[in-house]
């Protein structure tokens, strides 16, 4: 194993996961786990994993094990009713967890109004598991006929209208959603670009949006983007914003999905190939995905929230509550979380981003310490990538963001790689990229208008 310099502790959740597996199977008293997650539409995502039977003095390891499992589905998948087949004490605990007042309080409340269903767990036997059901959200990716595309972005908005693949018109406007209270102003901008795009194509075949957040059938569930608009603004006028915007255009196809998902989207149509996971390492840790045959899943792919330290002494998110997440590992707060333990001292008065540029100017001076954090990165990646394909199937990943900016960035891939191939070995064909690998000759807003099926 390769071991972080300055966070020793380290439990990286793809071999806490080998470990457990073999521990059971060596036990001579496994029993099989069910774990289905359903969100909309009955929609699921089914796991099995031997687990310990009840009763055999495990109790409690199985239930720490499982719960971090079911805590990554939760976020990569999402859903809002959890079905536990194989194990009644982990249903009950997991019952207490995702409750009002639950250690998971926080994932409870944010699934139940993500999915707009109260989160509940359901203890059941085996032959009560409702079947596989898969989400595929297929997308032309072709171009073909008149289409729009639209990219909210925090600071600007970005508009471009094609016809069969060439692009007539782009544009980009200043905007400042966060800081409005007013929802009419948000659709107002959105409008207006859309509209200007329109008017360069014969008709409007469809649109596509991409968009800071969390969508669910073209809704739009929590977004920063409507930051200052109350709850009941939000419910009355935002959810369902760009839906009222596609009536304006007599109801066209239309697809809203997370700017993670067609970031994955846009280097997936640059490198012409499919199961492309982008991972953007910034303020957070956001993600997007795309399957085979150029597909997304309906999955949340919220990376920041899956923990990736099974280390309970591990740092705490602060909105989540919880130990091990993502975020704390693949953000600027992962860099500056290393360089505290490494003992450099960063100014408190210093915003997060201005910390993080410190240390990548030392790192560009050959400050060997803040090298050392980097390559510490760079392992947390590499194992972290190879839990995330336990649950995903990846081709090529697509690393973005400022930690991975510079010399930095350099080094992180290089020890993730290094992890990847010597541990490995199946995840020997993955290719690592960074953005200067790519062309990118396709814009986020031209990834957008791919989204929607046009009928022929």
């Amino acid at each position: 194993m390769y071991i972080p310099k300055f966070d020793k502790d380290f439990k990286p959740a793809i071999l806490e996961l080998r470990n457990f597996n073999n521990k059971v199977e060596e036990s001579g008293l496994s029993n099989e786990l069910t774990i289905c997650l359903e969100r909309t539409k009955g929609y699921n995502y089914i796991y099995t994993i031997d687990v310990y039977k009840d009763g055999t003095g495990h109790d409690e390891e199985n239930y720490d094990f499982i719960e971090r499992i079911v805590k990554t589905l939760v976020w990569m998948v999402g859903g809002y009713k959890l079905y536990i087949a194989g194990s009644k004490y982990i249903a009950n605990k997991l019952s207490e967890a995702y409750s009002k007042t639950g250690s998971r309080a926080f994932d409870y409340d944010f699934m139940s109004n993500v999915y707009e269903n109260e989160f509940q767990v359901i203890a059941c036997e085996k032959d009560e598991v409702p079947p596989v059901n898969t989400e595929t959200v297929t997308m032309d990716n072709n171009l073909d006929g008149c289409r729009i595309g639209f990219d909210a972005g925090g600071s600007d908005r970005k508009v471009s209208a094609s016809i069969d693949g060439k692009v007539v018109f782009s544009d980009e406007v200043v905007w400042f959603p966060k800081i409005n209270s007013d929802p009419q102003y948000h659709y107002d901008g959105i409008v207006d670009s859309i509209k200007t795009a329109a008017s360069y194509l014969p008709r409007v075949d469809s649109i596509g949006v991409s968009t800071a957040g969390i969508c669910v059938d073209n809704k739009v569930m929590v977004a920063s983007l409507f930051l200052k608009v109350s709850k009941e603004d939000f419910d009355k006028h935002v959810k369902n914003i760009y839906i009222d915007v596609a009536k304006e255009f007599g109801n066209v196809p239309l697809v809203v999905a997370n700017d993670g998902d067609v970031t994955a989207l846009a280097g997936a149509m640059d490198l012409n190939d499919d199961r492309v996971l982008g991972i953007a390492m910034g303020t957070s840790e956001a993600a997007g995905y795309i399957a085979r045959k150029g597909s997304l899943l309906g999955w949340l792919n919220e990376l920041a929230f899956v923990p990736v330290d099974f280390n309970k002494n591990a740092m705490v998110d602060e909105w989540s509550g919880d130990y091990g997440c993502g975020v704390k590992y693949f953000s600027q707060d992962g860099v500056i979380k290393l360089a505290e333990a490494a003992g450099i001292t960063l100014d408190p008065s210093w915003s997060p981003a201005r910390k993080l540029k410190y240390l990548q100017d030392l790192n560009e001076e050959g400050n060997e310490t803040v090298e050392a954090i980097f390559n510490d990165i760079g392992i947390y990646l590499g194992y972290t990538l190879a839990y995330y394909a336990h649950f995903y199937d990846i081709k090529h990943v697509l690393l973005l963001g400022r930690v991975v900016s510079g010399k930095g960035g350099n080094t992180i891939i290089s020890r993730a790689r290094k992890v990847l191939y010597k541990e490995f070995p199946e995840m020997a064909r993955t290719v690592l990229h960074m953005p200067d690998d790519l062309n990118r000759r396709v814009g986020q807003s031209i990834a957008a208008a791919s989204l929607p099926t046009i009928k022929k």
